[in-house]
C-alpha cells in the first residue's frame, strides 16, 4: 500500500466528522470479583477485535499495523477497513475499490455466479449459505470453511477467557452462559447459548459475543461478522422499560400486515435492558455506533423465546447530545426542534428494536417457509432497519392512540425521528441504517408528512400517521413474501439523497456526523 495515494487534508476532514467521547467504566457497583470478571470479559472481546479485521479488510489491517501516519492509524480504526464507512464506503488510502464481500468471499465473486455454482452443485448450497463460513476457490470448487476452523487460533483464546471468566462470576446463570459461548465459538452452534443468553434475568454484567450482523455481507446478505460488548446494567433506567414490554403482543397483533404472518407474542419474554458499555469490539466498535441492538437474529430464537432488546445509555447520551440536538436546531424550524429530545428519541429507540422482533419470523417463499435474510438478499440489511424505524414510529402511534403514552407527546416523538433522520442520511447509502432512512425521508417528503420550508424541514402532524402506516405495510408485505426484487425495487426508488437535501446537510459541517468512544480500557488488534 503506497502511502503517496493517501491525502492529509483528506484524512483531517473525514476524522473531524468523528467526536471522541470518553467512555469511563466506573465499576463502584460491581464487587472485587465481578470487576475481575469484566476484565476477562474485555480480553476476550480483544480477540473478537482480531478476528473482525480479517473478515472486512485483511489488507487495511496490515496497513494499521505498520503505517507511521497518526492520522492515517485513527482513520483506519475507526472504519476497521480502509473504506470510510459513512461515505459510502470510498477509500481513503489507496485506491483499491470497495469489495461488497469484504474478505468474506473470494474477490470478485458475484451472487449470481454464486447462485448459479449452486444449480451446478446442489449438494453444496447449505454449506455456501451458511452464515459462518468463508468462502474460498479451491481450483474450480467453491470451498466454504466453517467459521470455527478459519479462525480457530483467536477463538480458542476468547473460550478460554470466557471460562475463566465464568469460574470468577457469583452469578450462576450468567456463568453457565458465559461456558455455553466458550462452546459455541468452537463449533459455530449458538442456539443452546443464545436460549440462555435471552433467558439471563436481570444480570449485573452481560455480555453480547458472537458474529451477529450481515452489514459486512454485500454478496449474498447472509455471512456475519464478529462482534463484542461488555455491559453493565443501568438499574433505574431499565426499571422504565414496564411500559413498553407490556404492550409487545398487542403491537404485533395490530401491524398493518395478514394476521397469518403475524406469530402471536401472548405469553413470550420481552427481555429488555438499559446499560452502559464500557468495552465494544468488532463491528460493535467500527463505524456507526449503535446505541441500541435487539439480538439474537436467528428466527428459530424468535420464535421460541422472542428476542433481547439492549439499549446503550452512555452511547445514547453522547449521540443526542452531540449529534440529535444540534442538528435539530439547524435543519428544524424552532418550534419544532425544540420538540426534539432525549426522550423522544430513546422512546423511538425502544420501539425500533422491540419491532425487529415483530412482524413475520419467516418469509413465505413458493409455499415453504424461508428465512427472510436468505430471501431478500443483500439489501435485507436496510429492508430490516427500515421496517424497524417505521414500525416502531407506528407502535408509538398505537401506544398514543390507546392510551398507553399522552398524546401531548407525539409530537416530540415526531420531531425526534425527524432529527434522528438527518442525522443518519449523512452515512450515505452504502451503510444500512443510512440506505433506511434515506428510503423512509424520501417516501415520507413524497407523501407530504416531511415538508420542506425555506432551508429547513417540519413534519405534518395530521399526516404523518397515514404515511407510517402505508410505509409499514410495504416493508412488512416485502419481509412476509421474501420478495426479492420489490425491495430492490422500492429501494431503488427511493434511496438517492435529494439535491436540496445533500446541500442543506453539507452546511451543518460543524456537529459530527457521529461519536467515536474512548475506552479505558485499550482495544489491540492481533
Amino acid at each position: 500500500m503506497a502511502l503517496a495515494a493517501v491525502n492529509d487534508t483528506d484524512l483531517e476532514s473525514r476524522l473531524a466528522r468523528w467526536k471522541p467521547v470518553q467512555m469511563p467504566f466506573d465499576g463502584s457497583g460491581l464487587s472485587a470479583r465481578e470487576r475481575q470478571v469484566v476484565e476477562k470479559l474485555v480480553q476476550a472481546c480483544q480477540q473478537l477485535e482480531s478476528i473482525y479485521w480479517r473478515q472486512s479488510d485483511p489488507e487495511g489491517l496490515r496497513l494499521y499495523q505498520t503505517t507511521t501516519d497518526s492520522n492515517l492509524k485513527r482513520l483506519l480504526f475507526i472504519n476497521g477497513s480502509r473504506y470510510d464507512l459513512i461515505d459510502d464506503n470510498k477509500p481513503f488510502a489507496g485506491d483499491a475499490r470497495y469489495p461488497p464481500g469484504r474478505a468474506l468471499y473470494p474477490a470478485g465473486l458475484t451472487r449470481e455466479q454464486i447462485e448459479a455454482y449452486v444449480a451446478k452443485h446442489p449438494d453444496q448450497k447449505a454449506a455456501i449459505y451458511n452464515e459462518h463460513t468463508v468462502l474460498r476457490w479451491k481450483g474450480d470448487k467453491l470451498e466454504a470453511t466453517p467459521y470455527h476452523e478459519e479462525y480457530k487460533h483467536w477463538l480458542e483464546a476468547a473460550a478460554t477467557l470466557l471460562r475463566d471468566a465464568a469460574k470468577l462470576d457469583p452469578d450462576p446463570a450468567f456463568a453457565a452462559f458465559l461456558k455455553a459461548r466458550a462452546d459455541a465459538l468452537l463449533s459455530d452452534d449458538y442456539f443452546a447459548s443464545d436460549l440462555l443468553w435471552v433467558d439471563l434475568k436481570d444480570p449485573r454484567i452481560d455480555l453480547i459475543f458472537a458474529p451477529y450482523e450481515t452489514y459486512l455481507d454485500g454478496v449474498l446478505g447472509v455471512k456475519t461478522s464478529y462482534g463484542a460488548a461488555v455491559l453493565i446494567r443501568n438499574e433505574e433506567a431499565s426499571r422504565r422499560l414496564a411500559l413498553y414490554q407490556k404492550y409487545v403482543p398487542q403491537i404485533q397483533q395490530a401491524l398493518p400486515l395478514d394476521r397469518a404472518d403475524l406469530p402471536s407474542k401472548e405469553g413470550q419474554p420481552t427481555p429488555m435492558e438499559v446499560v452502559d458499555a464500557p468495552y465494544r469490539t468488532g463491528d460493535l466498535l467500527h463505524g456507526y455506533q449503535a446505541v441500541a441492538d435487539n439480538l439474537p437474529n436467528d428466527p428459530r430464537i424468535h420464535e421460541k423465546k422472542g428476542t433481547k432488546k439492549i439499549f446503550f445509555k452512555n452511547f445514547m447520551d453522547a449521540r443526542v447530545n452531540y449529534v440529535i440536538l444540534p442538528l435539530a436546531r439547524q435543519l428544524m424550524p424552532p418550534e419544532q426542534a425544540a420538540q426534539a429530545s432525549g426522550e423522544g428519541y430513546m422512546a423511538h429507540t425502544i420501539l425500533h428494536e422491540i419491532c425487529h422482533g415483530l412482524g413475520p419470523a419467516y418469509a413465505r417463499v413458493d409455499g415453504r417457509q424461508m428465512d427472510i435474510r436468505e430471501a431478500i438478499g443483500p439489501v435485507y440489511s436496510a429492508l430490516e432497519e427500515a421496517k424497524a424505524d417505521v414500525v416502531g414510529m407506528f407502535g408509538l402511534q398505537w401506544l398514543v392512540e390507546n392510551g398507553a403514552l399522552p398524546a401531548d407527546q407525539l409530537p416530540g416523538f415526531y420531531a425526534s425521528y425527524l432529527a434522528g433522520n438527518f442525522r443518519t442520511m449523512r452515512y450515505g447509502v452504502a451503510e444500512a441504517h443510512g440506505r433506511a432512512e434515506m428510503m423512509e425521508f424520501n417516501y415520507l417528503i413524497e407523501q407530504k408528512a416531511f415538508v420542506r420550508t425555506g432551508e429547513r424541514w417540519s413534519f405534518d402532524e395530521a399526516k404523518m400517521k397515514t404515511a407510517v402506516a402505508s410505509l409499514a405495510r410495504e416493508l412488512l408485505e416485502t419481509e412476509a413474501t421474501g420478495d426479492r426484487a420489490r425491495a430492490e425495487g422500492w429501494f431503488a426508488k427511493y434511496d438517492t439523497m435529494p439535491a436540496d437535501v445533500r446541500e442543506a446537510l453539507s452546511r451543518v459541517k460543524d456537529v459530527p456526523v457521529d461519536i467515536f468512544p474512548e475506552f479505558a480500557f485499550p482495544v489491540t488488534v492481533r
